[in-house]
This record gives structure tokens, sequence and C-alpha cells, in this order.
């Protein structure tokens, strides 16, 4: 059975990558007990070890389920291209997980951790916290509410160029915080700290080089993460996702410059073609990255935010980021009345997946619904890397119209010692 503590019971929390985003689970989680802890980099784990002494320490995550035991949950704050690989058995112990967004490296690894998780029947959550926050629901109930009609179209865009430029000029104006244009040809010392080989894991071997770490540098290179639209897709598509009830796309196409072998790109757009599901009708709905933007950004009266999400239905228009929307054209629902506000506020997404564990109540990312979304939004990398429009078949997890563009679905191989079983 799963495991479930009582409501006045601390939960027994194992914590797997304790740096970078691993800091907010240390924080989110520090009220229960924090019974283990680990991490490839001594020196984060040393200073998460200093907060929770009681705790036991680890440098590979696979040893940790060999004290499966002592713990309740864990939570998974690693390199993108090892969640799977830590989730897996956690969900096979049947333990809850908590897993940072994005909650898998690739389309396969989706699939197979949202049905493990459905057969563990615990409870799960990604870590999109922008999915706790009161504007999300807000356009959620606008949207579910009929307020601008049938939606067909959505385009969401960010800022965000993360990945290849064409020059170092290109990469400081986008704000990049690196800029690579090929794998190093030379290696750099690995830090005394750093266990390399933990930290490249299923992913084939490579000298180590300050390109890939500290930090999260390791997002443009395809060989552990997908660039920006998988690491911050999970936070925007997630808004029309959830208010369309969306599940998987039958086509996808993309645009962006020619495909490096090596790194994501800085700027790429994506169409996902849904097709009509009960009373929502077929929708096109695009992403774009960096200097991609909307082309119907040229219609007068609509607001060229930095990044956000724009609704086009049969009534109205509806704008949205993080924290506020607008309804357009802003003459027609001038004076209009807001929906009920009918979606609960959240408790927290940290609180939320404590108060399930203890209780059994749901949580609104689980990996369910997070598993879809994951999925669809490593088929707009699939759609580039494959240079072509794909025509997806869900049910078989197979394109039907370019077999060959199904070596991007999941990894070829993984290294030895880190099968996903």
């Amino acid at each position: 059975r799963p495991t479930r503590a009582q409501s006045a019971d601390k939960l027994r929390v194992a914590l797997i990558g304790v740096g970078g985003r691993g800091g907010a689970q240390l924080k989110g989680l520090s009220g229960e007990q924090i019974v283990a802890l680990c991490d490839v980099d001594k020196d984060n784990l040393a200073r998460a070890a200093a907060m929770f002494p009681q705790a036991r320490t680890f440098q590979d995550f696979r040893r940790v389920f060999d004290h499966a035991g002592e713990f309740d949950a864990v939570a998974v704050s690693t390199a993108e291209h090892t969640h799977a690989f830590a989730t897996l058995p956690a969900l096979q112990l049947k333990k809850h997980v908590y897993c940072e967004k994005p909650l898998t490296y690739n389309v396969h690894e989706a699939r197979v951790i949202r049905e493990a998780a459905a057969k563990a029947g615990v409870v799960t959550q990604m870590g999109t916290q922008i999915h706790a926050g009161d504007n999300y629901r807000r356009v959620v109930e606008h949207i579910q509410a009929g307020v601008i009609g049938k939606v067909t179209e959505c385009h969401v865009w960010v800022s965000r160029a993360w990945g290849w430029h064409a020059s170092e000029a290109e990469a400081t104006a986008a704000k990049d915080i690196v800029f690579v244009q090929d794998r190093p040809a030379t290696a750099d010392p690995v830090p005394a700290n750093l266990d390399w080989d933990l930290w490249v894991g299923p992913a084939p071997a490579r000298p180590f080089s300050n390109v890939y770490v500290p930090g999260p540098k390791w997002y443009r290179w395809w060989d552990f993460g997908n660039g920006t639209m998988s690491d911050l897709g999970s936070h925007w598509i997630d808004l029309p996702f959830w208010a369309l009830q969306l599940k998987w796309p039958s086509a996808i196409e993309a645009a962006g410059p020619p495909v490096h072998a090596e790194l994501a790109p800085a700027s790429m757009s994506a169409r996902y073609t849904y097709d009509a599901d009960g009373d929502q009708p077929a929708l096109s709905l695009t992403w774009h990255q960096g200097t991609s933007k909307p082309e119907i950004w040229t219609a007068g009266g609509i607001p060229k935010w930095d990044s956000g999400v724009l609704f086009i239905g049969d009534k109205g228009m509806l704008l949205a980021d993080y924290s506020k929307l607008a309804l357009l054209p802003e003459e027609k629902f001038a004076g209009y009345t807001p929906p009920p506000q009918s979606i609960p506020k959240s408790l927290g997404h940290h609180a939320e997946f404590i108060h399930a564990c203890k209780t059994g109540a749901p949580t609104t990312c689980n990996f369910a619904y997070s598993g879809l979304l994951t999925e669809a939004n490593h088929l707009g990398n699939v759609a580039y890397r494959a240079g072509r429009k794909i025509l997806w078949d869900h049910q078989n997890m197979r394109i039907t119209n370019a077999g060959d563009a199904e070596r991007f679905i999941t990894r070829p191989s993984y290294r030895a010692g880190w099968q996903l079983t």
C-alpha cells in the first residue's frame, strides 16, 4: 500500500538534489522530517547537512533507495536528464514524489513516469510553482466560463533565449548566461567537490567542462536538457493546458535556425494542432521563444508584453502572464463582471503536496496532468529537430509520417548502470 503519514505526523522526506532548485525544496519541506540528503556536489551536500544534521547523506541517489523503509516521500531536484531515474524507483517503492520541472528528459520517460505514478497510486507533484498562483486561477475561470467564447487559437511567448547563438553579441543581447557554439575541444579540471561521472548519469560520457556546470548551463545541451522550451514551457504552456484541458496534440511543426547537433536553439517556434475534444473546438497553439514573436503582434491593440499567453476566442481575446490578465479589445469588456472565483486558493505548491501526502487530497500538478504537459513540450523540440511537421499517434507513442524522427522520442541507449526499469 502507498505510504501515508497521519495528519499530525511529520512526513519523512528524502531530498535528491539539494543545490539550485533543491534549495527551494529544502525550504518548502523544512517543516517535515528530512531523513536523507543527496547531491553529486559535496559542497551542496555539506550545506544541507549542516541544516539537517540528523539526515543520512549520499552522493549517488541510487543508494538512497537502499534505505526505503526510512522515508515516505522523495523530492527530486537533479538535472533534467536524471529526473526519471530518481523518480521511477521511488514510485515503484510506492513513495510520494515531488519532482522539479520538467518532469522528464524526453517523451518516452514522461510516458513511463506517468504510467508508473498511476500504478503506484501515490501523491505526486511537479514543481511548477507558478501553477499555485492566484492569477492562473483567475485566467482558467475566465476561459472556462466562456468570457471570450470558444478558444480556437493560442500563442505563448517568452523572451528568454538559452541555447545556441550566432555570436557572443547576440548571446549578450539575449541575456544568456553563457556563450558557446560547440562542444569544447579541451577538458577543464573537474572540481574537487563534484562527482562528474554521477552527474552525467545515463547520458553519454564526456569530459568535464565549465560550460555544463556549475549553474543551469546544461539546459542548452541536448544530452542533458532541452533548452528554453522544456524549461519554461513547463510554466507558460501550463496555463493553456490547464484552462483548455488539453491532452495530446495530433500534429506539431516547428521553425527556427538550422538544427545544431549539440545545442538547443536560443530562438524557435512550435505550432501544435489539437483536434476537437468535447466542447473544446480544434485548437492551434503556438510557442515562441527568444526573438520569435507572434505575428498577431502586428495587429493594433495588443500589448507587447515581454512574455505572455494570448487566448483568441470567438467573442474576444485574453492576454495573461504570471501576475495579470487583460481582456481585449478593451472597449468591448469595459465594465464587465468577472466570473465567480471557483478554484480554491492554493495552500502553496509544497504545502499542497505535504497536505495531500497526509490526507489523500488531490494535487493540481500531479503526474497524470504534468506528464501530459511534459510530453507535449518535448514534442515541440522533436518536431524542430526532425525538421518537418510530425503527426503524433499518442496511443501507440509513434510518429506516423516521419519514422526517422522517432529517435528523438527516447535515448538510443542509456549508459551501463542507468537503465530505466
